[in-house]
């Protein structure tokens, strides 16, 4: 994995410490709701992930985008996938996803360094 990946997990791992050090029970009930979501269930943890990949990009999250393109990196999705989670992406949100999608690019490309 190259830099631009190395550098967020870093930052997310810091950062996710600090929040649960004075994070209420809300918070941290809402952090495991997030976790268990993705689960295995009815849907596989791949097809969750895409799906969660798709709003992000849509909500232009891009820390989210981030997160879940590694995940789907992890459960195997190819770049032939890969391509068409972008497509749909794109489709529902529009030309404003589009700067989104670069980074995306960008960031696939690292995961695979």
């Amino acid at each position: 994995m190259g830099k631009l990946v190395e550098e967020f997990n870093e930052y997310r791992s810091k950062m996710n410490e600090r929040v649960m050090e004075t994070a209420n029970t809300n918070i941290k009930r809402f952090f495991a709701l997030d976790t268990t979501s993705y689960a295995e269930g009815a849907l596989s943890v791949k097809t969750k992930e895409m799906l969660g990949l798709v709003a992000s990009m849509v909500l232009r999250c891009d820390d989210c985008i981030k997160y879940h393109l590694e995940k789907c990196y992890n459960e195997g999705v190819s770049d032939e996938e890969m391509n068409e989670v972008f497509m749909i992406a794109n489709l529902v949100g529009g030309s404003i996803v589009i700067p989104h999608y670069r980074r995306a690019v960008e960031f696939w490309d690292d995961l695979k360094k």
